[in-house]
């Protein structure tokens, strides 16, 4: 078995690369040719366990995550896991990864593809609402997706940015790239083309002003519990159609179910990334009157695709640390 951190994950996949794993996943989902059992979730004072197992028809593994939302308060992630990938004959452990990493970088992805297939093929910029680990990943996919220009940043604990930037600088590619941080949420979204929510925010941060969020594109990757709400009522009568990565977003996401349960949003509007994949529409925003969102919960089967991605590259790149069990 081998042993993958974050640094040989990293090294081991490009984000165009996991990306492109994000969309065949979506490929997969849609035609179902895979088997993933609801996420088991257990929850005490504050601190929640997930655990994520996904088969497919020649691989299979399991993802553990630890959410520790608290954790901000110390300077630790908020999630820390491992991923597990089995032998689909024998079921013998053949890859253990650092599943903060693999979650980091493939909801970034994620993220990523959401900007790809809704926001304006031109945008420019992009603002990013968390500066924690997710936010980072996603302004690291946004402007792989997009000719990114400005980077703006809005971190709601008034923490000091400059560990952050410093490290967003030294993992783009585009030097030129500008970082700006922002005072507030409202001027944020003045400023930017698309925005990100990557925060564990149980009230939203987006302001319910139609007027500020029309014209842009929304990518939500924060909420993912009942009580967790980023959003505010206004999106919902600006867009025709919610997106989300799995429906049981509608079930597990206050950013949908409060909406939901008030009769804000119907179920008939929500649509699947991989309906509109396999659909190939074209929704990306071409006028400054248009909107677009799009929410993601996650789901095990992004993780065993990108793990096994992972896997195979290490073993070509010689990546890797050999555990004997």
């Amino acid at each position: 078995m081998i042993f993958l951190n974050k640094i040989e994950i990293e090294r081991a996949i490009t984000l165009d690369e996991v990306m492109n794993k994000i969309e065949e996943a979506y490929k997969v989902f849609y035609e179902e040719k895979f088997y993933m059992p609801p996420r088991p979730v257990v929850e005490y004072k504050n601190k929640t366990l997930l655990y994520m197992p996904c088969f497919m028809d020649n691989s299979l593994g399991t993802k553990i995550i630890s959410v520790f939302p608290e954790n901000a308060n110390i300077g630790e992630p908020a999630i820390y896991g491992l991923m597990l990938l089995n032998d689909y004959t024998t079921g013998k452990p053949i890859a253990l990864m650092d599943g903060q990493a693999i979650t980091s970088i493939r909801t970034g992805a994620v993220g990523g593809v959401g900007v790809r297939h809704l926001s304006n093929k031109n945008a420019s910029t992009v603002g990013i609402i968390g500066a924690g680990v997710q936010g980072f990943w996603q302004a690291l996919y946004a402007c792989k997706a997009r000719p990114i220009k400005t980077i703006f940043l809005f971190n709601r604990n008034n923490k000091d940015l400059t560990v952050f930037i410093k490290n967003l600088k030294d993992k783009l590619v585009d030097e030129s790239i500008n970082i700006v941080v922002c005072d507030d949420v409202r001027s944020l979204i003045e400023k930017s083309e698309i925005v990100i929510t990557a925060t564990t925010t149980n009230d939203p941060v987006i302001p319910n002003d139609k007027n500020l969020l029309r014209g842009k594109c929304f990518i939500a990757v924060g909420s993912y519990k009942h009580d967790m709400r980023e959003f505010s009522d206004a999106i919902f009568s600006l867009v025709d159609k919610v997106y989300v990565d799995l429906p049981f977003a509608c079930e597990e996401s206050g950013d949908l179910v409060t909406p939901i349960e008030k009769g804000i949003l119907t179920e008939d509007r929500v649509v699947t990334m991989s309906a509109l994949l396999n659909s190939k529409e074209d929704v990306t925003i071409k006028n400054e009157n248009e909107t677009q969102f799009f929410k993601s919960v996650g789901m095990g089967l992004f993780d065993l695709i990108i793990a096994k991605a992972i896997y195979e590259n290490a073993k070509l790149k010689n990546i890797g640390q050999i555990i004997n069990m």
